[in-house]
């Protein structure tokens, strides 16, 4: 689904990536791991266009998207639930579902059953303000909010970053639900190793801008990875 070669970025001056290449497949979780400030947040960036690339490529199903403005990707199918989550804090939960309408047509505009299903707490608090939820309430907002899209391909940066243990455990659950329902690629930024680890069947690990590893998880350990992410 998403094909990504030979990505670089700059801010100003400071190159941040320097040719990345990666590949993410339909019904699989590909983990990008490494330490604060190696490039993951950069990567979903560029993928996402939020912040453009200096130059690569970057393929979509096959069609190239690395030139696209992120409101053109969202509408081919990318999902994005940024760091920090970007929760619209005045809106209700039920507007800010219904930003996602953008990327659809008129007549899919209605947030489907299976949302409220992946995320129950969102229903019951339909008429809240969203920067009056919890974290973790805002957090799951944020990717039902990414999927109203319907997304072919999912980005996760940092999903369980201040989030309570048991909504860390209930995300998991979704990402894991999501995977086997086969319907997109799933691309998960995270530094919480055993929540990274446990979901990921491909990793990408990342140190100073660099792909250090590329690896299936079934070509890897737990005792291999641990070392390269948190050094």
């Amino acid at each position: 689904m998403l094909n990504v070669e030979n990505l670089s970025l700059h801010y100003g001056k400071s190159q941040i990536l320097y040719d990345i290449s990666m590949k993410a497949d339909v019904g699989a979780v590909t983990c990008v791991m490494g330490t604060n400030g190696v490039g993951k947040t950069s990567l979903l960036k560029a993928i996402s266009g939020t912040h453009a690339s200096s130059g690569g490529t970057v393929t979509l199903d096959g069609k190239p998207i690395d030139h696209m403005p992120a409101h053109q990707l969202a509408q081919h199918g990318i999902g994005y639930v940024p760091q920090g989550r970007d929760v619209f804090p005045l809106m209700t939960v039920t507007e800010n579902l219904e930003t996602g309408f953008a990327c659809l047509p008129k007549s899919e505009h209605h947030i489907p059953a299976a949302i409220y299903d992946l995320f129950p707490v969102l229903k019951d608090m339909q008429h809240r303000r969203g920067g009056d939820l919890s974290g973790g309430q805002q957090q799951q907002l944020a990717i039902a909010r990414a999927l109203i899209t319907k997304p072919k391909l999912l980005l996760l940066d940092e999903p369980t970053e201040g989030i309570q243990p048991n909504i860390i455990q209930h995300i998991g659950e979704v990402i894991g639900l999501l995977r086997e329902q086969g319907d997109m690629a799933i691309v998960l930024v995270e530094q919480y190793f055993d929540f990274a680890y446990d979901l990921a069947d491909h990793f990408i690990a990342l140190r100073r801008g660099e792909v250090i590893k590329d690896a299936a998880k079934a070509e890897t350990s737990r005792e291999e990875m641990l070392p390269i992410v948190s050094v």
